[in-house]
């Protein structure tokens, strides 16, 4: 079989992928080792809280300053100093030793990660054609979770073998590669777009419909994949299934496995059939199968399922329908995912400002994900652990109804399958 040959357009695409998957491995390394660094500072409260402030606060300050350097300049060149602020600092990690050094080292991380993030996805939504648009966005995104899947599976055995030091060794070699394919591959970008884009893009009328379901999602999502590993995890007592840490791992692994798995396959699908249907399908199904998580002890005593795990040992019945459900999360997630990142794509292309239109994006997540901890707290401690999974339901089936009739009222009824 004669084999195609590998255009100037894939390298590009490649690199830009190994750019999402390092940005990835990067964030997924310091979560899984922040208890460490909590062990090793002992932080009080406030401080442990500011340890992720510091990433999430600078990830939001971050976000409108470099998509409109994005959108003005050269995206590949604001790029590469992304991935140059992101070698410093995962460099500079090797060598914190305070709370104050970690929380300022997260806020350069932070920058990195928006900038690696916001502008590698930019320049994928350029180069990729509008009839493929969610399909080479979803190949993208799976290498985003493939990084999660390694770094949520190597990063603790790493340090527990060799230390802080070659954990970060690792990731400022990840970054340099990315950083050189970058120099290497990608063609500088020639667009540029006066003024300020934003002002546009955040009051453009198709934008505004999908944003109507995001800021509801936001909350459903935060909400269910922060609680899906605290219900698994915690003690009976305060209505977890207190498993151990190996087991709550393979829980989170099952979502970002079919996520990583289906969003090429389902973007491809969502660029034949319609963007805003395949939105309308994840988001819809996303709800339903969060109700059933509570559910997971009595699906299991039903279904004939067994309570031990090979490697993982004496668990309840509960387990397989749990990390069977998380996985059923992913791919309903994927039906979302790509096709709402090639909406946003598809205004920013059609405006000349990429960049913003994903910034616009991100910052619509930002409320909801903050809010969302605060109310699955609240649930969780005052009406019982099922609560915050009902509520994440409630907030993705409303959330996607709301989309639904405005997509309707304001481009007819057509428009799901058309849009």
């Amino acid at each position: 079989m004669e084999q195609k040959p590998v255009t100037h357009e894939t390298r590009q695409l490649y690199a830009l992928y190994f750019t999402r998957f390092a940005s990835s491995f990067g964030l997924i390394t310091l979560l899984t080792l922040l208890p460490k660094y909590i062990n090793l500072f002992d932080p009080s409260g406030v401080v442990i809280g500011l340890f992720t402030t510091g990433l999430t606060l600078a990830q939001a300050i971050a976000v409108i300053p470099i998509a409109w350097a994005g959108d003005r300049y050269d995206k590949r060149a604001v790029l590469l100093g992304s991935l140059g602020i992101g070698i410093l600092a995962y460099g500079a990690f090797a060598f914190v030793s305070s709370s104050v050094g970690f929380i300022l080292t997260r806020g350069f991380q932070g920058i990195a990660a928006t900038g690696m993030g916001l502008l590698g996805l930019a320049l994928v939504g350029e180069l990729a054609p509008r009839e493929r648009r969610a399909n080479i966005i979803g190949v993208s995104n799976s290498w985003r979770f493939a990084a999660a899947i390694l770094g949520t599976l190597s990063a603790g055995i790493l340090y527990e073998v060799f230390g802080f030091t070659a954990v970060f060794g690792l990731l400022v070699i990840i970054i340099s590669i990315a950083f050189v394919s970058v120099w290497l591959f990608v063609e500088p970008d020639t667009t540029r777009v006066e003024g300020f884009a934003f002002s546009d893009l955040a009051v453009n009328r198709r934008i505004l419909t999908i944003t109507s379901f995001r800021a509801q999602y936001a909350i459903a999502v935060t909400l269910i994949r922060t609680w899906i590993p605290i219900y698994a995890g915690v003690s009976a007592l305060k209505g977890g299934l207190a498993y151990s840490t190996v087991a709550v791992s393979v829980v989170i692994v099952a979502e970002k496995f079919t996520n990583m798995i289906s969003q090429p396959y389902l973007g491809q699908l969502s660029d034949r059939f319609g963007r805003s249907l395949f939105i309308f399908i994840g988001g819809g199904l996303y709800g339903i199968i969060a109700l059933l998580v509570p559910f997971s002890p009595i699906i299991g005593a039903a279904l004939p399922v067994p309570a031990t795990i090979p490697l993982l040992g004496k668990l309840s019945t509960a387990f397989i329908p749990l990390v069977a459900l998380n996985g059923l999360l992913g791919i309903a997630d994927s039906f979302r995912e790509p096709a709402s990142m090639a909406l946003f794509a598809d205004e920013g292309a059609d405006s000349g400002g990429v960049a913003s239109s994903f910034g616009v994006r991100s910052i619509v997540w930002r409320p909801g994900s903050i809010i969302a901890p605060l109310i699955g707290g609240f649930l969780m401690t005052n009406l019982g652990m099922e609560w915050v999974f009902y509520a994440g339901a409630v907030a993705s089936l409303t959330g996607i109804g709301l989309f639904v009739g405005i997509l309707s009222y304001t481009y007819g009824r057509g428009a799901l399958t058309q849009w």
